[in-house]
């Protein structure tokens, strides 16, 4: 169903959607509501989809890799030609217009020459020594089983075929709450790329069903090699030991906890836009801002401004070219954040009501008003359930320091940042070179340093997504699909050496005449 026609009248739009699914209700009474319907896969399916990708494997990962990047580059084509029809259909399923056009830009530096260009060129190197010649290159893993997130999965799927470009076959389930993205990613830009390169049938297999079933087929399967899963925390870190157990790479790309920090000679006005980040699609977006770390210098004035920003941002419909809301259906968790928050000395600064489409204050409002807290004193501030872990809601912790001399103050915050759990992206801004410098040296934490920048926006080489901690898992780093889906080998070919030679020889040449 549309989300305009759910926010409209929930009760009659969900209502007929499950007539529509048993069958009770004729489609062409729906047209008004309906964006599109889908096929859920059965066990079968899921079954050929795995074996389909095994049987390509070896053809496919033949093929030189000059052949394979131009897949890139075609559904780099394809996105230019098809972008508008994207986004209005990631519209309709609830992405907010203007955050549906953010995330198509963000493909396309995904896809950029620039960004494959440069992993291509992390797949091989060649060397000449000793009478060898001698080359390190990646081969793919084999098979790759890909879980996109419920809030973004049509372009997290297309992040997640990139392990293509580098010689694996793919399997993808696109999740039921929203597969019609997913499937017009991969029917309309993805396969006739594939085609167009004469890439093997079963290379790329695509199924809609439910994520239990299909996780405990792929772990179970021999021809699973990688399972790159997006979602929670919790399950994420117990699919990592899961797949460790049966000898399975997990790739996991789970929640973050993005901290901002804002020194004493910030401008001001662009930091407040980049911590009003925060609130795009109710902060249902991994790698928005989560807290702030505020210099107390200027804490005041950035709050005031952050505030005014907030006011700004209203929901809508998915259509509407000014909402940067999304409905958040499970809004309970989020009070009881402001809540706990508030428990243990917070103030709001701004928000924590329920919001109608309109705007309008409502006790039954299926939107949240952006809302700011703010917490003094960085000792005891992870004490805060809100400040301690990712919250995914419209709420941002603005936390103030005591006031110590600015050299003291700056170890305690990179220390507070590198102690964080999670470890996606951590944004900086000031205008001291000296501080730049010392937070690149030293911030460990996290997959992307951002400094005096957006803190979402995509850039061309650097990584997307990727983190460390609760972020990443064990192996968590910044995440290049195609890299990371690879493992590194190296060859030796000699000509005339001889075996006791290349054993001894090289320590008798250094204690020799």
């Amino acid at each position: 169903m549309t989300t305009a026609s759910i926010l409209d009248d929930v009760f009659e739009s969900l209502t007929l959607k499950r007539r529509l699914e048993r069958g009770k209700a004729d489609v062409a009474e729906a047209a008004d509501f309906v964006v599109g319907r889908c096929a859920v896969a059965d066990d079968e399916t899921v079954v050929r989809a795995t074996e389909a990708a095994a049987g390509a494997a070896r053809q496919w990962a033949g093929m030189p890799l000059s052949t394979r990047m131009k897949l890139g580059e075609g559904i780099r084509r394809r996105l230019h030609e098809r972008h508008a029809d994207f986004i209005d259909l990631l519209t309709a399923e609830g992405t907010p217009r203007k955050l549906a056009e953010w995330q198509v830009a963000g493909l396309l530096e995904i896809f950029s020459e620039e960004t494959l260009g440069w992993c291509a060129e992390q797949m091989e190197h060649h060397f000449e020594h000793g009478g060898r010649q001698m080359f390190l290159r990646r081969l793919p893993d084999g098979v790759v089983a890909v879980n996109p997130p419920q809030n973004a999965p049509a372009s997290s799927a297309l992040f997640g075929i990139l392990p293509l470009l580098s010689g694996n076959t793919v399997v993808l389930r696109a999740p039921r709450s929203a597969p019609l993205g997913v499937m017009f990613a991969m029917r309309e830009l993805v396969l006739p790329a594939l085609q167009e390169i004469g890439a093997p049938d079963g290379t790329l297999n695509v199924f809609c069903a439910r994520p239990g079933p299909v996780l405990q087929h792929w772990l179970k399967s021999p021809q699973i090699n990688d399972i790159f899963f997006t979602g929670g925390v919790t399950r994420g870190l117990e699919l990592e030991q899961e797949c460790l157990a049966v000898g399975k790479k997990p790739i996991l790309e789970l929640a973050g906890n993005d901290c901002l920090i804002v020194w004493r000679d910030a401008d001001l006005d662009a930091a407040a836009e980049a911590i009003s980040e925060c609130f795009f699609g109710s902060g249902q977006i991994c790698m928005v801002p989560n807290q702030v770390l505020a210099h107390p210098a200027i804490a005041d004035e950035l709050l005031a401004r952050v505030k005014a920003l907030a006011e700004q941002i209203r929901p809508g419909l998915p259509d509407d070219p000014q909402a940067l809301l999304s409905p958040v259906l499970r809004s309970e968790r989020f009070f009881d954040y402001v809540r706990d928050a508030l428990s243990k000395g917070a103030g709001v600064v701004h928000g924590a009501r329920r919001l109608e489409t309109d705007g309008s204050a409502s006790d039954t409002g299926l939107f949240l008003e952006p809302t700011v807290l703010r917490i003094d004193g960085l000792d005891a501030c992870r004490e805060i359930e809100a400040v301690r872990e990712e919250t995914f809601f419209p709420l941002i912790p603005v936390v103030v320091p005591e006031s110590v001399p600015d050299e003291r103050l700056l170890d305690l915050v990179i220390d507070y940042v590198n102690s964080n759990v999670y470890g996606l992206r951590n944004s900086l801004w000031t205008a001291d070179q000296r501080v730049i410098d010392e937070y690149v040296a030293r911030v460990s934490n996290g997959g992307l340093l951002k400094i005096n920048d957006s803190h979402i926006g995509f850039l061309p080489f650097m990584p997307t997504h990727g983190g460390t901690g609760k972020t990443g898992g064990a192996f968590g780093e910044a995440n290049y699909p195609m890299l990371r889906t690879t493992h590194l080998q190296g060859v030796s070919i000699a000509g005339g050496v001889r075996p006791r030679e290349a054993v001894f020889g090289a320590y008798a040449a250094l204690t020799g005449p």
